[in-house]
């Protein structure tokens, strides 16, 4: 479906409209990334020798996702640099076909790729990484893979619950037969009354990307409906702990987590777009800072950021396997937003990062008035909290 549209892979020319980034900012290329050209935002690069800290984005969003936040961390004495991850917006060289090359996109992969952007922008470390959504378990995996390179770690919106475990005794490796539709239940989502099914198997399906490329509302106006939904402007965002992960417990979040079986996440949350007069009250997401989003999108399609999601079970575990028992033994940080279900989607996730995975854990901050777009939601907060951690493990 519409493989002309999922085959595209970024694009030359300016990376936005004038006025849309902080004059503090700076776009750029950096070449010969791990087979990529990939765009970043940086600040604080005027002055040579600073100490870096490298920011990592999740889905749908970009290196814009940053741009809050990046003037104030280069206030302090950062460069900070923040890529379009591969999948996404001005980086160019990835497979954006449904059938072309997945595994690209597993973890290790993109751990090499930020190995690259450091290197090519001349380090040998980096004071911190710091990632959100998709980014938190690419930003884990950075520090618990090169914690040379990677000397603290603050991760956002989701936990990282450590490396996936071998089994005891002669037993199957956990994950080495499971199939996407295991993991996300689909038969157990199935068989509730009303059906239902996990956002992340849906965002696996060769539908998704077309789905939402071409849904009614138009690209423009599914983005605002999905970032309203999942931010705190949504009162119904709650987010409390689950039991298990189970589907009766799953099924217990809101409809865009856990779907109804025959509707695309398109429909799912255009009940919930937001009023003219509350998208302008939107001070955290002014309609021409969505409309960076909806134009790369657009161009672009979600396919490439849906890639990630499909390399989860089998051979994707099992390689991760590699590194079962191992933990994050660089300083780590936790931060989201008070109301993002994000925390607590992967019963126990949050608890076993604390205990097992981080081996110092130096804290988990829930930030008010924020749901899951914590560092465009309250970036001050988010600065903050960053710089905190930053000064505590420097002193």
């Amino acid at each position: 479906m519409h493989e002309d549209v999922a085959r595209t892979s970024g694009g030359a020319g300016p990376a936005y409209a004038a006025g849309a980034l902080p004059s503090a900012i700076r776009s750029r290329m950096l070449r010969h990334i791990n087979g990529l050209t990939m765009h970043v935002l940086e600040a604080g690069h005027e002055t040579p020798g600073r100490p870096c800290l490298l920011l990592l984005h999740g889905f749908p969003e970009l290196a814009y996702s940053w741009r809050k936040v990046m003037p104030a961390l280069a206030a302090a004495g950062f460069h900070v640099i923040a890529p379009d991850q591969r999948g996404y917006g001005r980086t160019t060289g990835w497979d954006g076909n449904y059938d072309g090359d997945l595994f690209s996109y597993r973890f290790i992969n993109l751990v090499r790729d930020a190995l690259g952007v450091v290197a090519a922008m001349g380090y040998r470390s980096v004071a911190g990484v710091v990632g959100h959504d998709f980014g938190s378990p690419v930003a884990a995996w950075c520090a618990l893979l090169r914690p040379d390179v990677f000397r603290s770690v603050v991760l956002m919106s989701a936990p990282f619950a450590g490396p996936p475990e071998l089994p005891r005794g002669e037993q199957p490796a956990r994950g080495d037969d499971d199939s996407l539709e295991r993991i996300y239940l689909c038969d157990e989502l199935a068989a509730l009354d009303p059906p239902r099914k996990h956002y992340q198997w849906y965002y696996t399906t060769r539908d998704a990307n077309p789905d939402i490329l071409h849904c009614r509302q138009g690209v423009h106006n599914f983005l605002r409906a999905y970032y309203h939904v999942k931010s705190a402007d949504w009162k119904p965002n709650r987010p409390f702990r689950l039991a298990s992960f189970a589907a009766a417990e799953l099924a217990k979040m809101p409809r865009y987590y856990v779907m109804d079986l025959d509707t695309g996440m398109a429909e799912t949350v255009a009940p919930e777009m937001p009023s003219a007069a509350e998208i302008g009250a939107c001070r955290w997401l002014p309609d021409e800072a969505l409309r960076v989003y909806s134009t790369e999108f657009g161009r672009t399609g979600f396919q490439g950021g849906l890639q990630w999601y499909r390399c989860r079970g089998g051979r994707f575990t099992a390689e991760l396997q590699t590194f079962s028992g191992r933990t994050i033994d660089v300083p780590a940080l936790f931060i989201a937003g008070k109301s993002d279900w994000g925390v607590y989607q992967v019963p126990g996730a949050v608890e076993s990062m604390q205990a097992t995975a981080c081996a110092q854990m130096r804290g988990v901050h829930l930030v008010e008035g924020a749901g899951h777009w914590v560092q465009q939601e309250q970036p001050e907060a988010t600065a903050g909290l960053i710089l905190d951690f930053l000064r505590d493990r420097a002193g």
